[in-house]
């Protein structure tokens, strides 16, 4: 998916990154052995470890034991929490004089 988007959108920004001699030369070599630019070869890699640490924020699997605790903890009935509802009751900072 990162390659698609990559290739079919239009780069027009920059994203300028300091790195040592010995990361930059690994990169050029990794790019050179794929047969890649090295901003192409950084590029389809960053976005597809950035596609990975997104998902992991979107998905989880959890087996059936603690997924019916998952389901239990949704369906229960919400607890009181009275300093939140205090908070929640305040007016807001940007209330006319007023509501304050």
């Amino acid at each position: 998916m990162a390659t698609q988007t990559m290739s079919t959108e239009r780069r027009t920004e920059k994203l300028d990154v300091r790195v040592s001699r010995s990361a930059k030369a690994k990169l050029q070599a990794a790019a050179s052995a794929s047969h890649r630019s090295m901003s192409d070869f950084v590029m389809e890699s960053a976005l597809s470890r950035a596609e990975e640490t997104l998902a992991e924020r979107r998905i989880f699997a959890l087996d059936a034991e603690k997924w019916a605790a998952f389901q239990a903890a949704l369906d229960a009935p919400t607890r009181p929490l009275p300093r939140l509802k205090a908070l929640l009751e305040e007016p807001g900072f940007f209330a006319s004089g007023s509501d304050r």
